[in-house]
């Protein structure tokens, strides 16, 4: 299986980089559909708050790494790619998993992420600057630092949509031959 996991701050680009992979034929995963699931399935609301606060409870109750043991069994194409991956220990989970794994970074500065989140409106993103700035603080505390730093392979996301799409379209492709 070649399994690529993507790691980023939200409002890098995940998602654009998730809808060019599903384009290319490649099964997607998102980690916060896991989340977002087990938010509804508690009966909370699909906000930042709510969707916060099931991701800190499961890691604290299951360990850093829960979200990642539980997209495991999910992962079952030949090649896929996950998206939001959290923290080092998720990238472990998924390296004792899958040997084939390529860990793809995606920068983009606090500026255009801020942007493109208010933009986009999706409600687990917040409201104002300071929503933004305790959810980044709370994703690094994760450890979304360290699983940025055993990435294998960074895209940058600076510039326009087009630009960006055509680059991750080169990249995925890039990857997927390594080993081919």
């Amino acid at each position: 299986m070649k399994l690529i996991v993507t790691v980023g701050m939200p409002g890098s680009g995940k998602d654009e980089l998730v809808e060019v992979a599903r384009q290319m034929g490649l099964a997607t995963l998102k980690m916060g559909d896991l989340v977002r699931d087990e938010t509804k399935r508690r009966g909370l609301p699909i906000n930042n708050s709510s969707i916060a606060r099931i991701a800190n409870e499961e890691r604290e109750k299951h360990g850093p790494g829960v979200w990642a043991q539980r997209a495991v069994p999910k992962l079952i194409e030949t090649k896929m790619l996950v998206d939001g991956c959290r923290s080092d220990s998720e990238v472990s989970v998924f390296r004792h998993h899958f040997g084939d794994l390529f860990v793809l970074g995606i920068y983009s500065s606090p500026e255009r992420r801020y942007d493109r989140m208010t933009k986009r409106g999706r409600g687990d993103d917040g409201t104002g600057l300071q929503e933004f700035f305790d959810r980044d603080r709370r994703e690094l505390k994760w450890g979304i630092g360290n699983a940025f730093a055993l990435a294998d392979g960074m895209l940058v996301n600076e510039g326009s949509l087009e630009e960006f799409r055509a680059i991750a379209r080169k990249t995925i492709t890039q990857i997927l031959e390594r080993d081919d």
